[in-house]
């Protein structure tokens, strides 16, 4: 029975990787024999999972049928719950995002709130969608470190008061299907995966985020390293290598998210408003009453020479801390995201530098570092759509779906 799964799995995620592959193509990638594919192929089409294109090109025998994935069967809920906002999106089986909503939220809002104003979300989203399908899971993406295992959010200063808080448990049973829960870093690498060409080429990969938090994401052969319970890459309340005594939200000092989080970049650039050592933050200042990460960016970029010194700053405490995770980690590819990618290609040298500073000359030479493709509110809600259609289409996730299905029809 689990060979049964594993095939089915590995069928469907050829298909996935290649929409209008046809079946002696698919054979050919899983390894799996003909006839098998052929009965395989004819059981997902049963349950309304595959799909024909139509007939492939002959090449001078009987032209072969063109597979694909059946979008109509029903579709996937993914949820980006971040520092100021929620976005909740909605995709099919192929993975296009079909509806999205977003609100503006405040950071202390208790748990049930967010999640009562979510549950409308996606009551609008199906009631918009109803010719879409049922819904089939959800995946959701949270700040800070995840409990993959029970689906809870640890202890952080980013989301006070939801520490323990049971979030699949209180989808799952509103909804009555499987519910993922992850922390958005992660999900943001699973959107890196399908959008960026190098990293979905690569079988290795670091992703670092920077915005109110500070963590870091492992992609090993092609999928999420979560490590134990999912808290591998929770790296933002590790004391920095070049640490001052800086106070973190957290209670601690010298956490690398004291240095370079969002949060602490607003507040250093503050102070620089403040001195007068930065005449465009000291402007930004007096006009709106505040400094935003993105204003320090922008002041950087427009020759701000005080900007640009904290920036370069924030930029060498990444590059020492990513270190030696690429030292021990040897990824073929780092990408950085989060808000610095707003700052431009240049940001990328001061982190390059930082990091052969610390690492054995040559050691990083096949190393590619670049910025995130994935820019915009909407990347950790599609990671989220991902890591849902991921973990249904998987050997154990199809158990469980092929029997609703089934159920359904009955």
């Amino acid at each position: 029975m689990a060979e049964r799964y594993s095939t089915l799995a590995a069928l469907i995620a050829a298909v996935r990787a290649e929409e209008g592959i046809t079946q002696s193509a698919a054979a050919r990638q899983t390894g799996l024999g003909r006839s098998v594919v052929a009965e395989r192929v004819s059981e997902l089409e049963r349950a309304g999972l595959l799909r024909s294109l139509g007939l492939a090109p002959s090449t001078g025998g009987r032209a072969a049928h063109r597979l694909a994935l059946n979008s109509a069967v029903g579709l996937v809920i993914g949820i980006d719950f971040f520092s100021w906002g929620i976005v909740v999106g909605a995709a099919d089986l192929s993975g296009t995002i079909i509806a999205v909503g977003e609100i503006t939220t405040e950071p202390a809002a208790e748990p049930e709130h967010l999640l009562s104003t979510v549950d409308r979300i996606i009551s609008d989203h199906l009631a918009e969608l109803s010719n879409a399908g049922v819904l089939l899971g959800i995946g959701v993406g949270l700040p800070g470190p995840v409990n993959f295992d029970t689906g809870t959010p640890i202890a952080t200063p980013v989301v006070d008061g939801w520490a323990g808080y049971p979030v699949r448990a209180w989808l799952q049973e509103r909804w009555e299907v499987p519910v993922w829960v992850d922390n958005r870093t992660n999900l943001l690498a699973l959107a890196e995966l399908r959008a960026n060409p190098a990293a979905s080429r690569s079988g290795n990969v670091l992703y670092f985020g920077a915005t109110n938090d500070v963590a870091a994401a492992l992609v090993v052969e092609g999928r999420i390293h979560r490590g134990t319970h999912g808290l591998a890459g929770s790296i933002g309340h590790v004391r920095a290598a070049d640490s001052r005594d800086v106070a973190c939200r957290c209670g601690r000092t010298g956490c690398l998210e004291a240095l370079v989080g969002g949060w602490a970049l607003a507040r250093d650039g503050a102070a620089l408003a403040d001195a007068g050592a930065s005449p465009l933050l000291r402007q930004i200042r007096e006009q709106s009453g505040r400094i935003r990460p993105l204003d320090i960016t922008a002041a950087a970029n427009d020759g701000d020479a005080a900007a640009r010194a904290l920036m370069t700053q924030a930029l060498e405490h990444i590059g020492h801390s990513l270190a030696p995770m690429i030292a021990l980690f040897a990824p073929e590819v780092v990408i950085i995201g989060g808000g610095l990618t707003a700052a431009g290609d240049w940001v990328l040298e001061p982190i390059r530098a930082a990091v052969a500073s610390r690492t054995l000359s040559g050691s990083t030479a096949d190393c590619v570092l670049e910025l995130s493709v994935v820019n915009g509110p909407h990347g950790a809600m599609t990671g989220a759509t991902q890591l849902a259609l991921d973990q249904l289409l998987s050997r154990d996730g199809l158990r469980e779906l092929l029997q609703r299905l089934s159920a359904d029809r009955g």
